[in-house]
């Protein structure tokens, strides 16, 4: 007799290829639930707790995924777009890629073709970076000790946009925060490209404190989707904002630092420099969600 774990990954696995094959009828959660004999309820929470993600996120995505290749051609109007992928109209395509690419069909087609960015280069406490702002907010800042390269990685987050070197008060205000105490601040606005779970990951380690550190465990848990670690570090890793979203505060459970995308050494450097710059102005270091 087979295990409910067996019986379980062979339903969600149905469930998925159903999505995949009748993502264009835009099937419901009662739809899929059905062709898996679970109620929606039961099936709503072990697809989730499976998946990462909840069916309707699922459909989502591929929806967004092949409306994406629809649109790569350049023929193809927002309405071929819409209609390719089941939508009922372009409005519900505008919905769906602010909600999974937090930028318009349009926006997406044209890969920033009318976006203006200003970027400058800054000398850190952690080496050389590069910093880039648009008029909403920065939208890119990486470690980098070669210009040359660090301005090639900027230009293939925005392959079509138009670059301006120069230093803006957005960009002096995000650099602040090696100087400034950053409870302080002026606001730092931020003008951010990603998922809706991206950004909700992103939005969870602004919340991180200086000197404080937590885990990725912890932040799928505020997420309310405590199986999703594997999905929160690929949010974390995907992080286009270095040290300002602090990415470098999320650790393993096990205490060890982990990776980083500009360099375990680096991670331990900050995390090092946050904790003795914390501890001298009398505040305690935690661990969250060990």
């Amino acid at each position: 007799m087979k295990d409910s774990t067996h019986i379980n990954y062979n339903r969600i696995a149905e469930a998925i290829a159903y999505i995949k094959q009748h993502f264009k009828d835009q099937p419901n959660l009662d739809d899929v639930a059905e062709k898996v004999h679970l109620s929606p309820f039961h099936f709503q929470r072990l697809f989730t707790d499976w998946a990462g993600v909840s069916p309707k996120k699922f459909l989502q995505y591929i929806s967004v995924e092949h409306a994406k290749q629809v649109l790569k051609n350049k023929q193809a109007t927002l309405v071929d777009a819409a209609s390719e992928t089941g939508l009922s109209g372009t409005g519900r395509l505008h919905d769906l890629f602010i909600n999974i690419e937090g930028m318009t069909p349009g926006e997406y087609r044209n890969g920033g073709e009318d976006l203006r960015i200003n970027y400058s280069y800054a000398e850190t406490p952690f080496g050389n970076m590069i910093v880039a702002s648009t008029t909403k907010g920065i939208c890119y800042m990486a470690f980098e000790e070669d210009a040359a390269k660090a301005f090639d990685d900027l230009k293939q987050h925005f392959p079509k946009a138009v670059f301006r070197q120069m230093v803006d008060t957005l960009q002096q205000n995000a650099l602040y925060i090696f100087t400034h105490d950053w409870a302080k601040l002026p606001e730092i606005k931020l003008h951010l490209k990603g998922t809706s779970f991206q950004l909700k990951v992103w939005e969870t380690l602004l919340k991180i404190p200086m000197g404080g550190l937590t885990t990725y465990r912890s932040i799928a848990g505020k997420l309310e989707n405590p199986n999703a670690s594997r999905a929160v570090g690929s949010a974390v890793g995907s992080n286009p904002v270095a040290f300002l979203i602090p990415c470098h505060r999320v650790i393993q459970s096990t205490g060890t630092f982990g990776g980083y995308m500009w360099g375990p050494t680096r991670k331990a450097a900050i995390i090092g420099w946050e904790a003795a710059k914390t501890d001298a102005s009398g505040a305690t270091t935690e661990i969250a969600g060990r």
